[in-house]
């Protein structure tokens, strides 16, 4: 397959629906896509009912090209990541992996239009994170929640803002800043460093402020970045995590126990934001971000460095310290459904604790005059409404709805 047929392809899926996200490429399925957060399968010509073996691998060479590197890292590790443009415009993160001995290939779409504190309406605490000068800043959630788009914005209005040096470290790079007030430089793993713990010591001698690395993936990696943290340098970066409790814990395992004390107290101290996301569906289509963030204060710093117990854990601490511009990932699901902009049962399913965020809904039904039905299957009923009938005849049966039942 040549590149003018791959991306003649490519061109076709991508016309095909809005909304589009990922492409996704495996042996016996036809071509498909992820739009809207829903995976479905495309038609276009020449109609392929099911993809073969030999049709991917000749993807493959293709996405790979001349790169003996990334051929080297997919035969010996049996998967590949790298970036692939199909036009100016239009620019993916490919990962190729294998699969019951076939190749499968996972494309996902990257924006090009450069987001903003604005156009993703991220709360105005976000202005506090760009005013930071050291320490630590994680975004975390799973793979595709937006956490790159998220940290693209920071960086954008910290290039807008601040006169200073930023390096990044991605694999891809997924975002190109251009310079503005700030200087950028972007190196990209396998075309300009080979790891990112390598990436990250050169980085400390290229005189920057501001350090990106795209995600904490091992221990040296998170032991250099808490070093340049330490030193003056502000590290943004991610972790697949999916609440900012679960990050301090998946840092402090890729420690030895032995070293975790040590961990604790650096991580105290260096540590200014968790952001964790998730990603709702939104009613009417499309999908709605919903975050948890949790700040630095004498609370969290204790907890970080003795650990969390019955009446000191994350959640409690960040749900009253509201006042700071925190929140949990309940009182942000709750505000979404009050605004209308997700479900109940949408809120329910994405919930940290589903209790805490039937009992916000119930309260905000019973303000609105709803009938609110109890967990115990009770209805509480609005005083003020009208009558359920309207029969000027009174009625000697047993009523159907009222406080005691239905």
């Amino acid at each position: 397959m040549r590149k003018i047929e791959l991306d003649t392809i490519l061109g076709r899926i991508i016309d095909s629906c809005d909304g589009i996200s990922d492409l996704i490429f495996s042996v016996g399925r036809p071509f498909q896509v992820e739009a809207q957060g829903v995976l479905r399968p495309v038609r276009i010509v020449p109609e392929i009912a099911a993809l073969s073996a030999y049709q991917i691998e000749k993807m493959v060479i293709c996405l790979i090209g001349e790169d003996r590197r990334l051929l080297h890292e997919l035969v010996t590790t049996g998967s590949c990541d790298s970036g692939y443009g199909l036009s100016d415009h239009i620019r993916f993160r490919v990962n190729i992996f294998r699969q019951r001995g076939n190749w499968a290939i996972v494309m996902r779409r990257l924006q090009t239009e450069m987001p903003t504190l604005a156009s993703l309406s991220l709360p105005s605490i976000f202005e506090d994170v760009v005013e930071q000068r050291n320490g630590l800043v994680l975004v975390t959630g799973a793979t595709g929640s937006g956490k790159t788009t998220t940290l693209a914005a920071v960086l954008n209005e910290l290039n807008l803002t601040q006169a200073v040096h930023v390096v990044t470290l991605e694999d891809p790079i997924e975002f190109v800043h251009r310079h503005k007030k700030a200087t950028f430089n972007q190196r990209e793993l396998g075309n300009d460093f080979d790891t990112y713990p390598n990436g990250l010591r050169a980085a400390l001698r290229q005189a920057p402020k501001v350090i990106f690395v795209g995600e904490m993936r091992d221990r040296e990696t998170v032991e250099i970045a808490l070093s340049a943290a330490e030193t003056g340098h502000l590290v943004l970066s991610t972790i697949h995590t999916i609440d900012a409790g679960q990050a301090i814990g998946r840092i402090l395992g890729m420690f030895p126990r032995n070293a975790e004390p040590q961990l604790r107290v650096r991580l105290a101290e260096t540590l200014r934001y968790v952001i964790s996301q998730r990603l709702a569906p939104r009613v009417g289509g499309g999908r709605a971000l919903v975050m948890e963030i949790m700040g630095s204060n004498l609370r969290t710093r204790e907890a970080i460095a003795l650990g969390e117990e019955e009446h000191r854990t994350f959640y409690d601490i960040i749900a009253d310290s509201a006042s700071f511009g925190w929140q949990t990932f309940d009182q942000s699901i709750t505000r979404a459904y009050e605004s209308g902009v997700i479900a109940e049962e949408t809120a329910l399913l994405y919930a940290t604790r589903t209790g805490v965020v039937q009992r916000n809904i119930d309260q905000l039904k019973k303000q609105r005059g709803l009938d609110v039905e109890m967990s115990t299957g009770l209805r509480l009923d609005d005083p003020g409404a009208a009558p359920a009938s309207s029969s000027p005849t009174p009625s000697l049966a047993p009523k159907k709805r009222g406080f005691f039942g239905r």
